[in-house]
């Protein structure tokens, strides 16, 4: 049961980079995920109702507690990197990127929760590897390729992003490790909502030291719509994520919620007409067929 919620959260995760990309062309990335934020707090809390567990709130111990305030700082350090690569990067770009923490994820896992690797599995590992290495293009590294004064906005774009992608799946594969440990001792639903309270709190002490409050009425009704949308699909996401987590072993269950980079390709083509080179579809493959062997070796 666990595979099925990993791979439920993968499909939410993969929608939500769409309907974030949507909703941030013109809104501040930062406020933008302070306004979805309130988003997943609320879901999150309304399943943390229906689960019947907020009554565990007073059992739950000071060293998980501290786990999962640490996961959600994590978290929102995470989402306030990966929406901000978003916005001033391509989703096809950004999301592989994203995705490296897959590998990090799986050797913290053998380091810090015992989880064994086989050599088929490091086999895998490898491939991942790989197959994000192909997705990552060098010029959008290096910004090489144009010269004078375009040159250098595009070098400074690109940077920009890919420092932000980088940063994005570094906190991504602590929050994993973090979230593993923080929900041994309490409930996956009501976890969830606590890491949020977090986050929340930490995305509106973002907003406000940059001063992007003021902001909050020039925010489109098209772009608030689909800022609050990517919130219920990041909701939705998580719920299934921390429950796969829950019952599931982290090296295979964050590699499954990986495979939301096959939803993020298929829509950014229909939606943002962005294709993939060569190159960029073999890395894709191979993303693919090691994370597909992860879960079932």
């Amino acid at each position: 049961m666990w595979l099925l919620f990993a791979a439920g959260s993968a499909f939410f995760a993969g929608v939500t980079s769409i309907l974030a990309k949507c909703g941030i062309r013109k809104t501040d990335s930062t406020l933008a995920t302070a306004i979805r934020t309130v988003v997943v707090l609320i879901f999150s809390w309304i399943m943390v109702l229906a689960a019947g567990s907020i009554g565990q709130i007073g059992s739950i111990d000071g060293r998980t507690l501290l786990f999962l305030i640490l996961s959600g700082a994590a978290t929102g350090a995470s989402w306030l990197c990966y929406f901000r690569a978003l916005q001033i990067g391509d989703v096809n770009k950004v999301v592989p990127i994203d995705k490296s923490s897959t590998v990090l994820t799986i050797l913290l896992a053998l380091i810090f929760l015992g989880e064994g690797i086989s050599l088929p599995k490091a086999a895998a590992v490898a491939v991942i590897a790989l197959g994000i290495f192909l997705m990552i293009e060098k010029k959008d590294v290096s910004g090489q390729e144009a010269s004078g004064q375009e040159a250098g906005q595009m070098r400074n774009g690109r940077a920009g992003w890919f420092l932000c992608a980088v940063g994005s799946a570094f906190f991504a594969s602590l929050t994993a490790i973090l979230g593993k440990i923080g929900i041994s001792g309490v409930e996956s639903n009501l976890g969830t909502a606590i890491r949020t309270c977090v986050v929340l709190v930490m995305a509106w002490v973002m907003v406000a030291v940059q001063g992007k409050q003021k902001e909050l009425k020039g925010i489109s009704r098209r772009e608030l719509f689909f800022i609050c949308l990517s919130g219920v699909a990041t909701g939705a996401s998580w719920l299934c994520y921390y429950r796969a987590l829950q019952d599931g072993p982290a090296s295979i269950v964050v590699p499954v919620d990986k495979l939301s980079v096959l939803v993020t390709v298929a829509f950014s083509r229909f939606v943002f007409g962005e294709k993939l080179g060569r190159r960029a579809a073999v890395g894709l493959a191979l993303l693919t067929a090691g994370t597909v062997a992860m879960a079932l070796l």
